[in-house]
C-alpha cells in the first residue's frame, strides 16, 4: 500500500469512527412515539373497529403509520367500564407519550391514574361539569379532546321524536350512569323537554349489559309508546342489542348516533362519533410535537346527522310524517 493509499485509508477509518456515533445518535433521536388506547369495547367488536379505523385514518393523513412511525398499546374494558381504573393503571405504568381515552369514564379513570401523561378523549359528554377540564377554551390540565354535547342535545332528540311520532305520549328513556354530572344534566334537560311537550317519561336505568332485558320488559309493562336512548359509550357498543330489543318489544326508538339507525333503530340524531375520533388524531399529532394539552381547547362537534330508517318504520307499522323526512340527512329505505 502506497503512502497516499495508506493516508486515504486512515482518513476513511477516522471518518467512519466519527460518523458511527453520529448515526447512532440520529437513530436515538428518531424515537418512535408510543401511545395507549383505553377503549370500552373489544377490538373484535365491529363498533370498536369502526371508531378505531376513523382514528387511524386521521393519523395516516398526518403521516403516521401504526407499527412504523407510531406504536399503540391497547386496553379494552370488554363493555365493563368498572374495569377502567385497573386498565388505566396498566397503561400509565408503561410510561407512554400519550393516552387516547374513549370517553368520559375512560378519561376520568386515566386522569385519576396520572396527572402528567397527556390524555386525549374523542367523545366527552360535558368535560367541564365532570371535572376533566377547567374550561373548554383552556383545559388547564392533562386532558383535552372533543365533546359530543350530551346534555345540550337531550331536549332536541325528544323534540324530534315527538315530530316523528306526534301521538307518542309516554316515552321510556334508557340511561346509563356513566358520569354523574353529565347524566344528571341530560336527565334534567330531558325531563324539562318532556314537560314542555306534554310527554310522560319513564326512566330506565341500565348499569350493565345484563340489565337490558329487564329495562325493555319494564318499558312494555309501562305501556311506553316509544324509546329514547340517551348517549353512553356502553350503549354505543351495545347498539345492535338495543335496537334488536326495541324491535322485539315493538318500540320505535330515537337514538343518539347514526350507527343505531343503520343497525335498525327508527331515528337517530347526534354528532358523528367516527368524525370525532378522526379529528382527535390532530390532538395526538400536536401533543407529540410538543403542544401542552392544558393549552389545547376542547372542540365541539361540527357534524350532526339526522337519520331515519324507513325499513324499521314499515316493520313497526309506523308512518313518518313527510315534513320530518325532509329534515333528515339520510333516509334508509
Amino acid at each position: 500500500m502506497s503512502g497516499i493509499e495508506r493516508r486515504a485509508f486512515i482518513s476513511l477509518l477516522a471518518g467512519a469512527a466519527v460518523a458511527s456515533p453520529l448515526a447512532a445518535r440520529a437513530q436515538q433521536g428518531a424515537k418512535i412515539p408510543r401511545i395507549g388506547c383505553l377503549l370500552t369495547g373489544s377490538l373484535e367488536w365491529p363498533e370498536t373497529r369502526a371508531t378505531l379505523d376513523a382514528f387511524r385514518q386521521g393519523l395516516r393523513v398526518l403521516g403516521y403509520v401504526e407499527g412504523q412511525s407510531i406504536v399503540t398499546e391497547y386496553r379494552t374494558a370488554e363493555g365493563k367500564i368498572e374495569r377502567f381504573p385497573s386498565l388505566a393503571n396498566e397503561l400509565v405504568a408503561l410510561k407512554l407519550d400519550l393516552i387516547l381515552a374513549a370517553g368520559t369514564p375512560a378519561a376520568s379513570a386515566v386522569q385519576r391514574a396520572t396527572t402528567t401523561i397527556p390524555i386525549v378523549a374523542p367523545a366527552m359528554g360535558d368535560p367541564v361539569a365532570d371535572g376533566l377540564v377547567g374550561s373548554l377554551a383552556r383545559p388547564g390540565g392533562n386532558v383535552t379532546g372533543l365533546a359530543f354535547l350530551g346534555p345540550e342535545l337531550a331536549a332536541k332528540r325528544l323534540g324530534l321524536l315527538k315530530q316523528a311520532l306526534p301521538n307518542a305520549s309516554r316515552v321510556a328513556a334508557l340511561w346509563h350512569a356513566f358520569a354523574e354530572r353529565t347524566t344528571r344534566d341530560m336527565l334534567q334537560a330531558t325531563d324539562a323537554a318532556a314537560r314542555s311537550l306534554g310527554v310522560e317519561l319513564q326512566l330506565l336505568d341500565v348499569r350493565g349489559a345484563d340489565e337490558f332485558d329487564r329495562a325493555f320488559s319494564a318499558a312494555t309493562t309501562g305501556r311506553a309508546d316509544a324509546l329514547l336512548v340517551l348517549p353512553s359509550a356502553v350503549f354505543f357498543n351495545a347498539r345492535q342489542r338495543i335496537v334488536d330489543l326495541a324491535a322485539q318489544h315493538r318500540l320505535p326508538a330515537m337514538c343518539p348516533a347514526r350507527e343505531f339507525a343503520t343497525a335498525g333503530g327508527l331515528v337517530a340524531y347526534g354528532a358523528s362519533i367516527p368524525d370525532l375520533y378522526r379529528r382527535s388524531a390532530s390532538y395526538v399529532d400536536k401533543i407529540l410535537k410538543g403542544a401542552n394539552p392544558a393549552d389545547l381547547p376542547v372542540e365541539q362537534p361540527t357534524k350532526f346527522e339526522l337519520v331515519v330508517n324507513l325499513k324499521t318504520a314499515k316493520a313497526l307499522g309506523i308512518t313518518i310524517p313527510e315534513p320530518f323526512l325532509l329534515l333528515a340527512d339520510e333516509v334508509i329505505e
